[in-house]
């Protein structure tokens, strides 16, 4: 199954809206960051604290930034 199209049934399972494209590239970005300054668990585990926050995209890479260092 292409990536999309499980996003979206996932998403229509849990009862939310899928994100748009640039959502799409901001978390991956987020993800990159994440696995690139520790190891590839941080990756799904920072993206499920992103979304447990109020903070854009944008500022979460900035934060993800600088933690990684």
């Amino acid at each position: 199954m292409e990536p999309g199209e499980w996003i979206k049934k996932f998403a229509g399972e849990i009862g939310v809206e899928i994100p748009n494209d640039s959502e799409v590239d901001k978390l991956l970005d987020l993800a990159g960051v994440a696995a690139h300054a520790s190891a590839r668990t941080a990756a799904p585990i920072a993206c499920w604290l992103a979304g447990q926050s109020d903070l854009t995209t944008d500022e979460l890479i900035e934060v993800a930034g600088r933690v990684g260092g």
